[in-house]
Order: structure tokens, then C-alpha cells, then sequence
């Protein structure tokens, strides 16, 4: 059974360093079901089928976070990166350049 995740030799990689890739998997997963609800939802006439996929998705909203969450407590970098950026006021790519200047003073 072949696994594509990784970009090492998995045998190589630490269990943490295999469970964060997993969970960055399932992150990415759950951006990709949300993606197709929208599209889905966008074209469905349905208004019963509708609503049902629109409760699917928020479903994955709930997941997407969940993974998010599990990551940034195992990355400190990540998580400056995201408190610098989400949530915020203001132009986006700025606060993208304050939060990379934030996480030089976190340890890996």
C-alpha cells in the first residue's frame, strides 16, 4: 500500500512528524469538501437538497477548524502567523508581513 504524503521516507520520520502530515492531509481534505459544497450548493434548485448541503458543509466548517486547531498547538510559528492574521482589520497582505516578522522571536 503506497503512501503519497510524504516527501521523505516515512520510515525516516518521527510519529509526530507522521501525525502532523496526516493532519495536514486531513486540513487539506476538509478545504477541498468545502470547496465542493459551494460549488454544489451554488446550482442545486432544490431547496431541500440545498439546505441539506449546506449543513454538510458547515460539518466541514467545524472539521477544517478542528484540524486547524490540533495544528497550530503543535506549531508555535503557525500559530503568530494565524493570530497575526485572522481576524484582523486592514489590508490582509500586510498583516501577513507583521505576522512573518512576529514568529522570528518563536522557538521551532
Amino acid at each position: 500500500m503506497g503512501f503519497d504524503q510524504y516527501h521523505e521516507p516515512a520510515h525516516e520520520l518521527s510519529a509526530e512528524t507522521r501525525t502532523f502530515a496526516r493532519m495536514v492531509a486531513s486540513l487539506t481534505e476538509e478545504a477541498e469538501a468545502i470547496g465542493w459544497y459551494e460549488q454544489r450548493i451554488s446550482v442545486e434548485p432544490d431547496a431541500q437538497a440545498r439546505a441539506i448541503m449546506q449543513n454538510a458543509q458547515h460539518e466541514e466548517f467545524k472539521h477544517f477548524a478542528m484540524d486547524l486547531e490540533y495544528l497550530t498547538r503543535r506549531a508555535p510559528k503557525l500559530r503568530v502567523a494565524l493570530k497575526g492574521v485572522l481576524f484582523t482589520e486592514g489590508d490582509i497582505v500586510a498583516a501577513g508581513e507583521s505576522a512573518e516578522e512576529a514568529e522570528e522571536g518563536v522557538d521551532d
